[in-house]
């Protein structure tokens, strides 16, 4: 019996036991790390503890922010308290993003009356995706060509300033805008979430996207490099009309849980506030972007100079006097035609000379027979619209044909003997007269002005005016509507007099 009576306590001294060398082992914790009391932050500040999607900086949640940037969608109201909210948006639909300058009075006064350059992308949230995106992107391209990820709704924008969507680049939009100014952006995005999804069997979630927006300011050199701030968002992408779909069955399950669960969930806000991150890590593209560079001069800006491409360069200037051989050696010089005989590698050579570097991998192994026989409706479905009817185009070696050409011939004094000589009817003309063609797009007198210097081989200045000879031989001034109101493939006798103001001449047209 005494046994027995000394068994509980012998339990009771095991388990204080237990618990003061437990106590101790808690007490002994950071001791050997050093001096100083233990702080938990050290621990939650370790790589383990952090979650991937997390780039705030710790110590600037009080912090007011240059900028802030406003994407008009509702939040879902599916998302628990303390994680990220998640927008739902439509396929192809223009969503506002409103860019608000949130500065202080002398804040960032580097950038007051200027313009700054911000880019928008549309990135994967999983960190796996990210890893994988070039490859991801790829694949996209492939089974969508001639469509992008995202897309400015120009239109409907307001303050935005010299738009630029770079062809090598589908998932990213560029602009600059003045702070001090209104400025809101519509931006499309034209992937769906399914897309990237492993398995496709039906029913499978979608992977979420990142809208991400850097912002930077001009440097000395006049290229926007200096980060400034960046922001982004989670979205998830639907097909058109399953956003708000989605959004009325998250708020329908929201509506039937208990209100002890509903204080776990975040409530649905009318916007997105996209929240502060770090900047997007392929900051080289800024510098390295083969779209063309902007200029410090804001007055100059435009969407495109001359041709749509990123990458056009202008053709050389060519005399008017040889301006008919030039467009002879144009149509017989192999780099500017696609021939039949092409091979696939001087195929693919004549894409990348044109311009189509972007639609290479798809005619791959396309020939030049296999590329001429492709139809119009084809190229267009391959590339889209606007690429599409440039390069179907290109491969029937199509020219844009001048608004008005004339044929002009120079006056010489045995021409001038032989026309005589007819009028009287003394002999036959055996005279070979020589015209030249004269291009004109603009239709205007200073440009025949220049046209007919180029042929003469002389400034337009010493060419003080042009006329043409009227009806009884008088001299009519050429204006801007009388060019307009020349019939096509004119001809012309070009006859010099000297000018009486000055060392100029005047030319008349007989």
């Amino acid at each position: 019996m005494a046994w027995a009576l000394k068994l509980p306590l012998a339990d009771e001294v095991i388990e204080s036991g237990l618990v003061q060398d437990f106590d101790a082992s808690l007490s002994g914790i950071g001791q050997e790390l050093g001096a100083g009391a233990y702080s938990m932050s050290d621990v939650l500040a370790l790589p383990i503890f952090k979650q991937e999607e997390s780039n705030l900086p710790p110590d600037n949640e009080n912090k007011i922010l240059p900028f802030q940037y406003v994407l008009c969608a509702a939040t879902s109201p599916a998302v628990k308290l303390h994680d990220e909210t998640l927008t739902y948006l439509n396929q192809g639909q223009s969503y506002e993003i409103r860019m608000l300058d949130n500065r202080k009075i002398g804040e960032l006064p580097e950038i007051t009356g200027k313009m700054v350059k911000s880019i928008i992308r549309v990135v994967f949230h999983d960190r796996r995706l990210q890893y994988t995106e070039h490859q991801q992107l790829e694949g996209w391209r492939w089974n969508r060509p001639g469509d992008r990820i995202l897309d400015l709704d120009i239109p409907m924008s307001v303050g935005m300033v010299d738009p630029r969507a770079n062809p090598t680049q589908l998932n990213t939009v560029e602009f600059l805008w003045d702070p001090s100014k209104r400025t809101s952006v519509f931006i499309q995005v034209h992937c769906i979430s399914t897309e990237f999804t492993m398995r496709k069997h039906g029913g499978e979630k979608g992977v979420p996207f990142r809208i991400q927006i850097d912002t930077f300011k001009e440097n000395e050199a006049g290229e926007y490099t200096e980060h400034l701030h960046s922001a982004s968002c989670q979205v998830k992408v639907f097909k058109p009309k399953g956003a708000d779909r989605k959004q009325k069955t998250d708020r329908e399950k929201m509506e039937k849980r208990a209100p002890q669960e509903k204080e776990k969930y975040q409530p649905s806000y009318e916007t997105t506030i996209l929240t502060e991150c770090s900047p997007w890590p392929e900051v080289t593209y800024v510098n390295n972007s083969p779209s063309p560079g902007f200029n410090s001069s804001h007055n100059s800006f435009t969407v495109s100079e001359g041709n749509g491409s990123p990458n056009h360069q202008p053709e050389p200037v060519v005399q008017v006097a040889d301006l008919s051989c030039h467009l002879l050696r144009r149509d017989t010089e192999s780099p500017q035609n696609l021939l039949p005989t092409a091979t696939p590698q001087e195929a693919q050579q004549w894409l990348h000379r044109n311009r189509f570097s972007p639609f290479c991998r798809l005619f791959t192994n396309f020939s030049g027979a296999d590329l001429l026989k492709l139809t119009r409706e084809d190229v267009i479905q391959i590339c889209g619209p606007a690429d599409g009817i440039r390069l179907f185009n290109a491969l029937k070696g199509r020219v844009v044909r001048p608004r008005l050409t004339v044929y002009v011939c120079q006056e010489s004094q045995q021409a001038r003997e032989e026309q005589q000589k007819q009028e009287n009817g003394d002999a036959a003309s055996s005279t070979f007269f020589v015209y030249h063609a004269i291009y004109l797009e603009d239709l205007t007198a200073v440009e025949l002005t220049e046209k007919i210097a180029q042929l003469f081989n002389i400034s337009p200045r010493q060419i003080s005016q042009i006329f043409k000879q009227g009806p009884t031989g008088i001299h009519v001034l050429v204006s801007d509507e009388m060019i307009q109101n020349f019939q096509d493939e004119s001809c012309f006798v070009l006859d010099t007099m000297k000018a009486e103001t000055n060392d100029g001449y005047h030319i008349i047209l007989k």
